[in-house]
Parts: C-alpha cells; sequence; structure tokens
C-alpha cells in the first residue's frame, strides 16, 4: 500500500463540479495525496480561488457546463495536452431539485433541466474521459457522485430520486462494459450533507443544517464533505485496485 501522502502520486485527476461543496474538498485531497487536478465547473470565481489556495503547479481550473458535450469534450482534451494522461475522472457535477416534485404534480421541463445535469452531464463526462483512457492504455478509475436515494423511493424531490437511480445504472452498466481497459467504474452515494448547495435551497447556514440533521444520523455528529471526499480517495487509488461497479454508501447510518 502506498504511503498516506503518496497515494496519487503524479495522478492526473478531473472533478467536475469541483469549485465548491464535495467537490472542492475531494479536489483539495487529491492534491494533498500528489495528484495533478483539474477543477471543472462554471463558478469561475469559485474555481480560480480554489487553484489559488492549492496551487496552480499542481492544480488548473477549466470551465465547463457539462450539459454542453462540446466543452466536455475540449475539458478532457484540454487535460490530456496539458498534463499527458488522465488517471481520474471524478464525475461530481449536479443540481439538487427546486420544487417538491410529486408524481401528481409533477414538472416535466424542471425535471428535462435536472436530467440533463444530473444524467447526461455524467454520461457526456464517463464517455470522453473512457475514451481519453483506452486511447492512453494505462487504465483509470472513474467515480460518480449518486446519493442514498439511488436506491430508495422518496415522498418528494421525485426527479432527483430517478437522476440519482439513472446514475448508478450508468455506473453498473460501464463497469461491465470498461473493465476489458482496465478502467474501474464506482460511484458514492452521500447521506444529506451540507454543501453551500443544499444550505441555500433550505435558506440556513451550514452549522444550522447539520444541526437539524444530527439526530437522524446513528453514528455520532454529522456527515461533512470530508468524510465523502475520504471515500472518493478510496475509490481512486490502489487500495480499491479491484473494486468495479460498486456503490460506496456513506451516511453514517442516516434514517
Amino acid at each position: 500500500m502506498a504511503d498516506t501522502k503518496e497515494k496519487l502520486q503524479d495522478k492526473v485527476a478531473i472533478v467536475t463540479g469541483g469549485a465548491s461543496g464535495i467537490g472542492e474538498a475531494t479536489a483539495s485531497l487529491f492534491a494533498d495525496h500528489g495528484a495533478r487536478i483539474v477543477i471543472a465547473d462554471i463558478q469561475d470565481e469559485k474555481g480560480r480561488n480554489l487553484v489559488k489556495s492549492i496551487g496552480p503547479h499542481r492544480c488548473a481550473f477549466i470551465h465547463c457546463d457539462v450539459t454542453d458535450e462540446q466543452q466536455v469534450k475540449s475539458l478532457i482534451e484540454t487535460t490530456i495536452q496539458t498534463y499527458g494522461r488522465l488517471d481520474i475522472m471524478f464525475c461530481n457535477a449536479g443540481v439538487l431539485s427546486q420544487f417538491n416534485q410529486g408524481v401528481l404534480d409533477f414538472d416535466v421541463a424542471a425535471c428535462t433541466k435536472l436530467f440533463a445535469i444530473n444524467v447526461q452531464g455524467t454520461a457526456a463526462c464517463m464517455k470522453h474521459a473512457a475514451r481519453a483512457m483506452v486511447d492512453g492504455n494505462i487504465g483509470g478509475s472513474i467515480i460518480c457522485t449518486a446519493s442514498i436515494v439511488a436506491t430508495i423511493g422518496t415522498d418528494k424531490s421525485t426527479d432527483y430520486t430517478m437522476s440519482k437511480h439513472a446514475v448508478l445504472g450508468l455506473v453498473r452498466s460501464a463497469s461491465m462494459q470498461l473493465g476489458e481497459y482496465g478502467i474501474r467504474v464506482n460511484c458514492v452515494s452521500p447521506g444529506p450533507v451540507a454543501t453551500p448547495m443544499l444550505c441555500n435551497l433550505l435558506g440556513k447556514g451550514i452549522e444550522e443544517t447539520e444541526k437539524n440533521m444530527e439526530p437522524r444520523f446513528c453514528l455520532r455528529g454529522s456527515l461533512k464533505v470530508k468524510h465523502v471526499a475520504d471515500a472518493v480517495l478510496f475509490l481512486a487509488c490502489e487500495d480499491s485496485e479491484f473494486f468495479t461497479g460498486q456503490n460506496l454508501v456513506v451516511d453514517g447510518g442516516f434514517n
């Protein structure tokens, strides 16, 4: 097993949705473990500030809207041109449902917009990352952000729940198709975590959001972005070299 500080030494990783929340925490953790990082996001200012924080010698920011496949293709090509390879793709960009979507009042237009990011965007990122990994003939690890709702039903946010079921299906299908190339495909399914996106949706701060959720975790405390980032690191590094098609749930026993 690699030394703690060298789990991703000299690896090249892309993190979509990497400017804040789970993506930000993961990009920073990857860098701590020796990787060179490309942060892809539509939040330009946050992305550039994160590059300054991590250090431009091992981190870069590329504006990328994952709903535009050409931008995704360009993201992958630019990464290869800059660093010569791609080892890890963290397909993390996603959005929460903005509506209390029930079946009887289902908003198809809102669902279409959400699916364009959570499902089609994830598929586009996986497609072009996998092609680059196959061409590079060095294998690789693709990790997607799903959710604990990927395996259950919910009484609200039906569109979001549907989208995360789709991500899990994509991961399991892709893992069967890409294994012969040495490419592992897995997903991480967080429970509710107080990211800026969730806090903005709830209209509450991080501390208040965590305090409200804390009683629902079996473990003490609240789920934090660090816990999810640690799980992504595990799936990215050689510690999980024979893991593929897996859904790693990180929820502290949320109920």
